[in-house]
């Protein structure tokens, strides 16, 4: 019984020391406590600490995106029943160019409102284009290439005349 007692105590002891060196092996170091409270607190994200965003008229369409988007989503936020007017009247305020812009009609042929507006501005190699209404799912912005027409909107558009 002596040597059952004997192999299993030399059993554990070779199981202990195999864990502890397989322990020591690892590159992983093992953490440290910290008294630091800042270790604790949430780190914050890209997007958090990212410059604001704005127009800048020497960068292509795509890095002017964000703040298109921007002026847009606050459009919506003031108004959820913004219409065309709204969006332009807010991109120029922002500093787009009027003259550059187009926009679709809030109402259907028969009178209807429309289920969504769109508008766009031409911006150097292409059209910022934004999307609006109670059937399109909310607000959405994207940028397309041209048309050879030199405009950025297929079909009827109204004029900016106000």
């Amino acid at each position: 019984m002596a040597r059952h007692s004997a192999s299993a105590a030399l059993a554990i002891a070779g199981a202990a020391l195999f864990v502890a060196v397989l322990t020591g092996c690892t590159g992983t170091p093992s953490p440290t406590p910290s008294a630091s409270p800042s270790d604790s607190r949430p780190r914050p994200t890209d997007a958090a600490t990212a410059a604001p965003v704005g127009l800048h008229p020497d960068l292509p369409a795509a890095d002017n995106l964000p703040f298109f988007d921007q002026v847009n989503q606050q459009v919506v936020a003031a108004n959820a029943a913004a219409g065309g007017r709204d969006f332009i009247d807010a991109l120029v305020a922002a500093g787009f160019d009027r003259a550059a812009m187009q926009v679709t009609s809030d109402q259907t042929s028969l009178g209807e409102p429309a289920d969504s507006v769109q508008f766009s501005v031409l911006f150097n190699d292409g059209c910022l284009v934004g999307q609006y209404g109670p059937k399109s799912g909310g607000y959405h912005g994207v940028v397309q290439a041209a048309l050879g027409t030199g405009g950025c909107l297929i079909g009827q558009t109204r004029p900016i005349d106000w």
